[in-house]
């Protein structure tokens, strides 16, 4: 086994914590930062951490805003987004990217309400949000923001927008599909769907999308793309034109000008051709890039931070569950993670060796009430759940209780219709929304089955049709109430055969939908989760948050915790549960929630292609 690098924070695996006091120097805390203010007693859930040129420290979190630590303060700043105003304020508080410009410009932008700007130090906004930026533009890439010089790059899901008179114009750089709505595209890409940007010490700028990775010399006019051997999640410029790439898959290091992905010598290995091998450093899936050195970058992921310096990787904080980095002064960093942030100081002396850790969860797997559909977006587009906005959450309790789930894709995106059936409905439904629904073969219980698919550009299929598991029904788009390219899928179970109970362009809340996250097939090698949180008095606990789980996709919209079903959304008549979560990673996890004031823990193990069922509270009945 690997020796590994221990950082003087405390080391915690699984649920059990091994704390070093006595390897902590005198000054340990000298580079410490202090703890974030917290409110729901589960920590702050950090998504990004940035430093400004005036050395204040920016912190952007998963629905609590911005925190500012300002030099020479002792405690955080909170800047929160406001209802009557956002001249005063940040829109919106799921902040996950930050950027600064040459004369003082702070930027941030946001998961799906865009991005804004402040020149005095966050005391006034300017927000580009829907009112400004239409249904498209609005999902920010995770530390999707670049300057160089006067001119600012926002990576979205939508392409990039940019802009070198602080906002007052924007051009575009997009795909073929999103430059038939934009109004001043100056580049395009091979696909508007940004991952990660980044900007080179040698003035190029880097694009990672859903095709691969891509790199431009005249500010983002023209590409050159380079197909990616998995899905990115980070960039790290280098010198020397070369570029390290973090994946789901591991990290990797690309040199543009021998278009070859190189091996951990910095050799030529392997041609830019999709399933490179030989070339990839392993580790788990990465959060975030940063480089410190030529030849040396951090990766920020799930199971703690690690160093690639030369031919050697070390896990230097072994801690898991890292999301952002940043690197404070030399052999100082600070991590990161769904609880907060933990101040770290490398020492190269301690070692550990061989630590394991294991505890019999509570629940145990259950088994399949009904069989699944199959995903109505094909793995090799962006198959990921929107994590922030299930079905039955309130993101937090800013929005109504949700009726279905969001697959977030860029205009065109085939969708498949997830079973066997008839088409019922084909045409403008909510506010127009371009919408499929289908009645399926198979039924649950004598309840009839369908699907309904939302906001599509164009139909593909009409009324009457029958239809097979797998055929394309329509491209996704934003047509009627939407924010951005996605598709909303719902499923309804009802007792009687009715279109119009299913489509109801006026009913916000559909009678007979259940959670399509038990109805269709959980992406490869993962599992679902589902339970009850019960009160003291034998009732459900409405929109009360789960935590415990962990997620790594879709890094655009993160996962924080699962949300119970309010009074407008139906538990699952096989299952009759109060939440459920799929697409999990295998592994055994502690869950936790607050019920009658009181925080209960529940143990679970999640296996791939299995249901793991957990109930909180003594009064389930």
């Amino acid at each position: 086994m690997k020796q590994l690098r221990i950082a003087d924070c405390g080391l915690r695996i699984g649920r059990a914590a091994l704390l070093l006091p006595a390897l902590v120097p005198a000054a340990a805390h000298a580079q410490a930062l202090s703890p974030l203010p917290d409110t729901t007693g589960f920590g702050v859930h950090v998504l990004a951490i940035a430093r400004a040129p005036d050395k204040s420290i920016w912190v952007g979190s998963y629905g609590a805003g911005v925190f500012v630590l300002r030099p020479g303060a002792g405690s955080w700043e909170q800047l929160r987004h406001s209802s009557d105003t956002t001249a005063r304020s940040i829109s919106w508080d799921f902040v996950h990217a930050f950027g600064f410009g040459p004369a003082g410009e702070i930027w941030y932008g946001t998961v799906g309400n865009g991005w804004g700007l402040s020149t005095d130090g966050g005391k006034t906004w300017t927000n580009w949000e829907f009112k400004q930026l239409g249904p498209e533009w609005q999902y920010v890439a995770p530390n999707g923001i670049v300057t160089r010089g006067d001119t600012v790059y926002i990576g979205t899901a939508d392409g990039i927008k940019l802009s070198s008179d602080r906002g007052a114009t924007w051009a575009e750089i997009t795909d073929s599909a999103g430059a038939a709505t934009a109004q001043h595209v100056v580049g395009r890409l091979a696909d508007q769907y940004v991952l990660a940007l980044a900007a080179g010490p040698d003035g190029s700028l880097w694009a990672a999308h859903l095709r691969g990775v891509a790199r431009s010399s005249d500010g983002g006019r023209s590409w050159t793309d380079f197909p990616a051997p998995a899905r990115v999640r980070a960039l790290a410029p280098d010198t020397g034109g070369l570029v390290w790439v973090g994946t789901e898959q591991g990290l990797y290091r690309l040199d543009p000008a021998r278009r070859a992905w190189l091996d951990k010598k910095g050799r030529p290995a392997c041609g830019v051709a999709p399933g490179v091998k030989g070339c990839r450093v392993d580790m788990p899936p990465i959060e975030l890039l940063a480089r410190v050195a030529p030849g040396r970058v951090y990766a920020a992921t799930r199971q703690g931070v690690y160093e690639q310096d030369g031919d050697a990787l070390n896990l230097c904080d072994p801690v898991p569950a890292a999301t952002a980095f940043l690197p404070l002064a030399p052999g100082w960093y600070t991590v990161g993670r769904p609880t907060g942030l933990v101040s770290c100081r490398l020492d190269q002396g301690l070692t550990l060796v061989g630590i394991s850790y294991q505890q019999r969860p509570d629940t145990e797997l259950d088994a399949l009430r009904h069989t699944w559909f199959e995903r109505p977006i094909a793995l090799t587009e962006q198959p990921y759940i929107d994590q922030t906005y299930r079905y039955g959450s309130t993101m937090g309790g800013n929005f109504q209780q949700h009726q279905g789930v969001e697959f977030n894709n860029p205009d065109g995106t085939p969708v498949h219709a997830i079973g066997d059936g008839v088409v019922v409905f084909a045409g403008p439904a909510e506010q127009g929304a371009n919408t499929v629904a289908i009645r399926h073969t198979r039924k649950l219980k004598n309840l009839f089955v369908y699907s309904v698919y939302y906001h599509n550009t164009t139909l593909l299929t009409s009324v009457g049709r029958a239809v097979k598991a797998g055929d394309v029904i329509a491209t996704v788009g934003n047509t009627g109430r939407a924010t951005n390219d996605h598709l909303h899928l719902e499923v309804h179970a009802a007792p009687v055969d009715s279109v119009a109970l299913i489509v109801d362009p006026n009913e916000r809340y559909p009678r007979y939908t259940v959670n399509p996250e038990l109805w269709i097939r959980p992406l490869p090698g993962t599992g679902i989760v589902a339970g009850q949180v019960w009160d003291a008095q034998g009732h459900p606990v409405p929109q009360a948050r789960v935590y415990g789980l962990m997620k790594a996709e879709p890094q655009e919209t993160p996962f924080s915790y699962a949300e119970t079903y309010g009074e407008h959304n139906h538990p699952d008549p096989a299952y009759r549960e109060h939440f459920a979560v799929s697409d999990v990673e295998p592994g055994d996890y502690t869950l936790a929630v607050v019920v009658d004031g009181k925080r209960l823990t529940r143990r679970i193990r999640v296996a791939a292609g299995r249901l793991s069922w957990v109930v909180f509270g003594s009064g389930a009945h």
